[in-house]
């Protein structure tokens, strides 16, 4: 594998604040953001230590594989977690424990969500009868199991829902090939091998393989025949990365705008690698279809009925909406297409647009409903999918009232924080759950 210091990162013409300082350890890099990867492995002192020390100074603790934190997870937050971060931005995934005190949300708001999620537990009342509910942190993500950052595994689901992956062994490298050896050729295929990867292909901003290059599969995630060390061959990855691309600035605050990844196809299936039981399909009792080929292709599809419905919903009682505006970063959809072309094109001119059959088959897949990392709700949901209103009199969380049947135990910043800070406005007063932006014929 080539590290490439020619990423396109280095030779565009972006300001030059993007240029930051990423502390790893107890060294410094001077890089430019995301350029550490570049789409495929990046130094090998970045993670490992081969003698515990760089220029002499002593780093990290090693860990097993040399690696400076204790676990993968441990290694990968030396980099993707920052101390007194003013708010989201860059690559950062999870929140120090120190800065999420109760009513305190986490900051980062990356499409996948913010870890730190897991580390908070919600109480409330619904009403004068009920008993007092939680909503348990372990259940708003993936629960990835880190030492040195006090992530545990999941103490309920021992292994992944549907399949046999060990809930122990749960790390960043589950799903992220850390060494990036997962490339896009132009022919289309992605190979562990051939032609060198000239920098990451996650992006709208990204170049194209050529003759002579490759780029990276979307977030480096792993593919077929993948298994981390320690995990048996029998858990390898069946299916290939998804075709996605996001833009460039992923992480940050939509109060104004949303941020919308262009998921093209194969994230259902690739989330089946794990989940091998399609448990969408009637496995362990979930039922809600989703689109991939494990399925059958035309399970999860938005037919013309449902993309009418998703294209003319706005809100609670509203079905004014057009298909130029309609999409919904809380209810992503899967365009339905191979064609990178197509995705770069969605989200250089058209980001809002809401499903067309004219860019491919859309459809529903896993992060339609559901964020890959962790959100502010229960089974990493995008939205509170536990009640029947996400909004009451106005505000997400009823803060400071006695029951809470519709805030459950949230403060109204960690509520607004889970729902990426999309203004109360944007919605009904007394809004509806979201599952009407694909299933509605009238004003609810």
């Amino acid at each position: 594998m080539l590290f490439n210091l020619r990423s396109p990162l280095r030779t565009s013409k972006l300001p030059a604040l993007l240029l930051i300082f990423a502390v790893c350890g107890s060294f410094v890099y001077s890089r430019p953001v995301l350029g550490f990867h570049s789409g495929g492995v990046g130094e090998c002192e970045g993670c490992h230590s081969v003698h515990n020390s760089k220029e002499g100074a002593v780093v990290g603790i090693g860990g097993s594989s040399l690696l400076k934190g204790s676990d993968p997870t441990s290694t990968c937050l030396l980099c993707h977690q920052v101390n007194n971060a003013t708010g989201p931005s860059t690559y950062y995934v999870s929140t120090p424990d120190g800065e999420i005190p109760a009513g305190i949300p986490p900051k980062q708001l990356s499409p996948g969500g913010d870890f730190a999620w897991l580390k908070k537990t919600f109480t409330w009342y619904p009403d004068m009868v009920s008993p007092l509910n939680t909503s348990p942190g372990e259940r708003h993500g993936h629960n990835v199991v880190s030492l040195d950052f006090g992530y545990q595994p999941d103490g309920t689901n021992l292994t992944a829902p549907g399949g046999g992956y060990p809930s122990q062994s749960f790390s960043c490298i589950s799903c992220h090939d850390p060494h990036g050896k997962y490339r896009r050729n132009l022919d289309g295929t992605v190979t562990t091998g051939g032609r060198p990867i000239k920098s990451s292909g996650s992006f709208d901003v990204s170049p194209a393989p050529d003759g002579q290059t490759s780029v990276g599969s979307y977030r480096m995630l792993a593919g077929s025949g993948y298994a981390p060390k320690g995990i048996g061959g029998s858990l390898a990855f069946i299916y290939p990365p998804p075709v996605t691309l996001a833009p460039l600035i992923a992480n940050r605050s939509e109060a104004t705008s949303q941020t919308r990844v262009a998921y093209g196809s194969g994230m259902s299936d690739w989330c089946r690698n794990c989940h091998t039981g399609n448990i969408h399909n009637g496995v362990v009792g979930f039922k809600h279809p989703t689109s991939g080929s494990a399925s059958g292709t035309s399970t999860g599809t938005l037919d013309s009925v449902m993309s009418a419905y998703y294209n003319s919903y706005v809100k609670t009682g509203d079905l004014t909406g057009i298909q130029a505006t309609a999409y919904l970063s809380l209810v992503p959809f899967e365009i339905g297409t191979s064609s990178y072309f197509v995705l770069a094109s969605i989200l250089g001119n058209a980001p809002t647009k809401g499903p067309d059959s004219a860019d491919g088959t859309p459809s529903v897949m896993c992060l339609s409903c559901h964020r890959a990392h962790a959100s502010g709700w229960d089974r990493s949901a995008r939205w509170n999918t536990k009640t029947t209103q996400i909004e009451r009199n106005g505000k997400y969380s009823e803060e400071g009232a006695l029951y809470q049947p519709y805030g459950q135990g949230r403060s109204e910043a960690e509520a607004l924080q889970g729902y990426y800070q999309l203004p109360e406005t944007k919605f009904d007063p007394n809004q509806q759950k979201l599952c009407y932006k694909c299933h509605s014929t009238l004003p609810q």
